[in-house]
């Protein structure tokens, strides 16, 4: 293997040209300002090497790449019955389509999809507060990155309660099929303010190492997760992370990865890395255009597909 180090320099310069490139996203107020020639991309070997850069030591909001993180309390929580409350395939619709859901009578399609992602918020608030299942979810994440310093952005969670009126529909019209147990106005805004969890390109990639790593955290040595659940989570991160662009992210990268709104995507090479980038212009499918870029120059360099 070529210097990794080496390799991320590079691919660093390639891209630098083309910052700038796609569109922020503009429908969070808050994200609206964020600049968008940013660039950053972390990569930690699962014996701890740490290879990066760029502005990968500047926070951002991960937004939906937190909906990965959710995903994992919930499945402790609550075992393989979380599926009898969201499915496991593709959407092929937007993310936020309020069609799908309807015709499938508010069971959301996957867990990364917003109506998906607000029904497991649902069952991470199972016997807690808001305020309570909000302070899990940080610590949570604090945990597996180990690193207290991570925080919730106020004024992203305060714009998205502001101008989320898709995910109140959403929410409201799950609520009518009976899939939601708790108010409407509770689950959202646990789901809001774990969007609006504010991390850096390494703090993410430490964050994602226990998938990368079987189910344990390699630097710690905790086990997060059985290497079955690991696996399943990967799974569907690869084929419904990237929302109705997952299919064209595991052709052209071949990892599982989750993408965010703000910007950022985490992405795992079993047995090998985990890796975040982060560039706020987004593609047509509100995928980071740099980032998914970045990713695709990185698993062609170190041959980390997991097609190969």
């Amino acid at each position: 293997m070529e210097d990794l180090q080496a390799i991320v320099d590079g691919i660093h310069a390639k891209l630098q040209p083309r910052l700038g490139e796609g569109k922020v996203a503009d429908y969070i107020p808050q994200l609206a300002h964020v600049d968008p020639k940013k660039f950053g991309i972390t990569v930690i070997t699962v014996d701890g090497k740490v290879f990066k850069a760029g502005d990968s030591d500047t926070p951002f909001s991960i937004q939906s790449v937190s909906k990965v993180f959710t995903l994992t309390l919930a499945l402790g929580k609550h075992g393989e019955t979380t599926w009898n409350r969201v499915g496991r395939e593709p959407s092929g619709s937007a993310f936020n389509s309020i069609v799908q859901l309807e015709h499938e009578e508010g069971k959301p399609r996957n867990p990364f999809i917003n109506a998906g992602a607000i029904a497991i918020s649902d069952l991470v608030l199972a016997g807690h507060t808001p305020r309570e299942a909000i302070g899990e979810i940080i610590r949570f994440v604090r945990y597996l990155a180990d690193d207290e310093s991570i925080a919730i952005d106020p004024s992203v969670a305060k714009s998205e309660q502001a101008t989320g009126y898709r995910n109140f529909a959403l929410a409201n019209f799950m609520r009518s099929f009976g899939k939601l147990t708790h108010p409407v106005e509770h689950v959202l805004g646990v789901y809001f303010h774990h969007c609006a969890l504010a991390m850096t390109c390494t703090q993410l990639a430490h964050s994602a190492l226990f998938l990368a790593a079987g189910g344990r955290n390699p630097l710690t040595g905790h086990r997060v997760v059985s290497e079955q659940r690991a696996r399943r989570i990967n799974a569907l991160m690869l084929t419904c992370g990237h929302y109705d662009g997952s299919g064209e992210f595991a052709y052209r990268v071949g990892l599982p990865g989750k993408s965010g709104v703000g910007g950022g995507i985490m992405a795992v090479a079993p047995g090998k890395a985990s890796v975040a980038v982060w560039s706020p212009g987004l593609n047509h499918n509100g995928n980071s255009l740099i980032g998914s870029l970045a990713l695709e120059m990185l698993a062609a360099e170190t041959g980390w597909s997991v097609f190969d």
